[in-house]
């Protein structure tokens, strides 16, 4: 997960050289949208370089981002439960559910999903996956909410544009906001709903700027450099 976005902040970074000027967010995705030629449709993303390094200290960042617009990508989700909740994780819209199937697919290698919800009753059979699904960040984790007994809730709000960002160890944060399909203004919603969440989880004793630069960018095209509050 940390190198993944690692490299697609380096690709930001080197496509950035087109235009050193910092762009406001509505400038940037007309820019980004002008730029992108290929007959697919391109993903928009966005990324922040955060000032997690201190000198003393490192600080981390992991949450949930609610995108009121989705970012248009099509996700499978998996709830691992026990059989007296299987009707209700079929009942929420999820590709996949039930205990042992899911855990027998995991342990032979076969990850047939992207996102994965677990029950509190099903955490003490997840020991074993999690040399598996931890580096994949697809570890359920009570703290952003995939380890609940609410599963219809927590389904619905994965389908309507809930994503996880974490930062990797240079502080980095990316992640796709929609598509080029998508209008301006639903680009922007997915921006603001974004940067908002960066703000408002900065962890207490930040030093000094906390966003030190951000780039709007999409799959194939170059990016631009955002004007942000630092």
């Amino acid at each position: 997960m940390k190198k993944k976005n690692s490299k697609r902040f380096i690709k930001i970074l080197d496509l950035s050289k087109n235009d050193k000027k910092s762009q406001d967010i509505d400038e940037a995705i007309k820019k980004v949208k002008a730029n992108c030629t290929t007959k697919f449709d391109e993903s928009i993303d966005v990324s922040f370089n955060l000032n997690l390094k201190q000198k003393k200290d490192e600080f981390a960042l992991r949450t949930n981002v609610q995108l009121p617009n989705g970012n248009g990508k099509k996700i499978k989700i998996a709830v691992l439960c026990e059989e007296s909740k299987v009707n209700e994780a079929k009942e929420s819209g999820a590709d996949l559910f039930g205990s042992e199937n899911i855990i027998n697919e995991v342990t032979s290698g076969k990850i047939n999903f992207d996102k994965l919800v677990a029950t509190p009753a099903m955490m003490s059979k997840m020991g074993k996956l999690g040399k598996i699904l931890g580096p994949k960040g697809l570890m359920p984790n009570p703290k952003l909410g995939t380890v609940t007994n609410n599963i219809k809730s927590t389904v619905k709000l994965i389908r309507s544009g809930q994503i996880e960002i974490k930062n990797d160890e240079d502080g980095n944060i990316a992640a796709s906001i929609g598509k080029k399909s998508f209008t301006d203004l639903k680009i922007k919603e997915n921006y603001k709903s974004f940067l908002d969440t960066i703000l408002k989880e900065k962890p207490a004793g930040i030093k000094g700027d906390y966003i030190m630069s951000a780039f709007l960018t999409s799959t194939m095209g170059v990016s631009f450099k955002l004007k942000v509050s630092k």
